[in-house]
């Protein structure tokens, strides 16, 4: 299965809430979601509005999941990879799924300040300006692990554009889980997340029951 690469703001219409998927544009009145919100993407989509339909069990559940897929950028087959992987593991189901997706390299980019979005996290990766324990890292879904040192390399650090970013990181505003250098453009994965540190709006249990079925 291919990754999307159509209009993002659709993504946000059809899921009917912000995902933040184009970062400091979605929280400016230029946001498409905020003129057409009421009514999701598609020729039916203007009609779809006036209809009162109650949403059945399944269709939550499968928006649920379709809405995570869609904050962390992860495919299908990926997905069904870390759902497995979150039974394998002790504790709840739901609550280790997002916290290994809240664990991505790509992720912990975006919390750090180093992107205004995921999207653009997972470029910043994938280009090979990231560097995690000392070798430069390009896979988007690495899972960062205690005591992994993140910092960016130092080639691209006179890049304008993260010459810029320095300028702009707050050490405050990272989650208590990372421990921010904002001089050095360097990073600690202090521990593991856990379910307190996620502060989106998800249900993971009806993810779990979708996958139940």
């Amino acid at each position: 299965m291919a990754r999307y690469t159509g209009p993002v703001c659709k993504l946000c219409r059809r899921e009917g809430e912000k995902l933040f998927l184009k970062g400091e544009r979605c929280s400016s009145p230029k946001c498409p979601f905020e003129r057409e919100h009421d009514y999701p993407p598609g020729e039916h989509g203007r009609t779809a509005r006036f209809r009162r339909r109650r949403q059945s069990d399944y269709s939550r559940q499968l928006r649920e999941k379709q809405k995570v897929r869609r904050i962390y950028g992860v495919l299908e087959r990926q997905f069904r990879r870390y759902f497995r992987e979150a039974e394998r593991r002790s504790g709840l189901t739901g609550e280790n799924l997002l916290i290994l997706l809240e664990s991505r390299l790509d992720n912990v980019i975006y919390l750090l300040g180093f992107a205004d979005s995921r999207p653009q996290a997972r470029q910043l990766v994938m280009h090979g300006h990231i560097v995690v324990n000392g070798r430069r890292t390009n896979i988007p879904s690495y899972v960062v692990r205690p005591q992994d040192v993140i910092t960016v390399q130092d080639g691209s650090r006179k890049n304008v554009y993260f010459k810029e970013r320095a300028e702009r990181l707050d050490e405050g505003s990272v989650p208590g889980w990372l421990s921010l250098d904002a001089k050095k453009m360097a990073a600690l994965v202090l521990n593991l997340p856990t379910r307190d540190d996620i502060t989106t709006k998800l249900d993971e249990r009806l993810i779990v029951e979708y996958y139940s079925r």
